[in-house]
């Protein structure tokens, strides 16, 4: 699919590295960038009678707003220099429920970014996570810390087991490896049967991408007792790959 519109989400302890990340993404590919700004709340120690009984509570709420609205003015400068379209919400969820706020909005995008300033915020991190991926059934870009990311890659590493969540992330990076100059579907141990990969383990998925122009190459690798995540890594390096699709 083309992606029309980038989500991002920052929260009050961040700066501005995701945030030049996403516009950047969004000039890269002429699309318009979303941004929600979300503070966490802590619910009232003793439930909700809490909320009349503890000051402390009241007043570590209130902070939090405070905070909040700090964050929202900084975002709102950051975007009106921006050379991209861009619109911007706000919340403030209890913890329990962030992730289907996310969720919520995130449905209205076609992607959503996750970049080192966010993957380094544990709980908000894994909200995003939890709340894009099973709440929105959109895709995810995470963007570690030191790589350089791009929606135009000119190789690309997919992860492939045959599975529903596999095809999804086939059918929803399709215009990226259409672009891309070389795809590698990368297949660990299949097995060859119709339950699982067919008789001829990566052929059905390579012939599906061939019809759509995309350049591809089926690499059936063995573990050899090494996890799943390290002969993905190692073979990201050897492919020399700018982006890996998994699902």
């Amino acid at each position: 699919m083309t992606f029309r519109t980038l989500l991002t989400i920052t929260g009050p302890n961040q700066g501005e590295g995701d945030l030049k990340l996403a516009a950047s993404l969004c000039e890269q590919i002429d699309a318009h960038l979303s941004v929600l700004v979300l503070e966490l709340a802590a619910p009232p120690s003793g439930g909700e009678y809490a909320v009349v009984l503890s000051p402390a509570w009241l007043e570590e709420r209130q902070a939090d707003l405070k905070r909040l609205k700090k964050r929202i003015s900084e975002v709102v400068a950051f975007v009106s220099q921006a050379d991209v379209s861009a619109d911007l919400s706000d919340d403030y969820p209890d913890t329990a429920w962030a992730d289907e706020i996310i969720g919520r909005r995130a449905r209205y995008a076609d992607l959503a970014i996750l970049g080192p300033d966010l993957l380094a915020s544990h709980t908000l991190k894994d909200k995003v996570i939890e709340g894009v991926l099973f709440s929105s059934g959109r895709p995810l870009l995470l963007v570690p810390e030191g790589s350089r990311p791009t929606l135009k890659p000119k190789r690309v590493l997919v992860a492939w087991d045959a599975r529903l969540e596999s095809s999804r992330a086939l059918r929803e990076s399709l215009d990226l490896l259409i672009g891309a100059e070389e795809v590698h579907i990368a297949i660990i141990d299949p097995v060859e049967d119709e339950y699982h990969h067919g008789a001829e383990p990566g052929a059905d998925a390579a012939a599906f991408l061939a019809r759509h122009g995309v350049k591809v190459t089926v690499d059936r690798l063995p573990s050899s007792n090494h996890s799943v995540a390290d002969v993905l890594r190692r073979h990201a390096v050897d492919t020399a790959a700018d982006l890996m699709v998994m699902g």
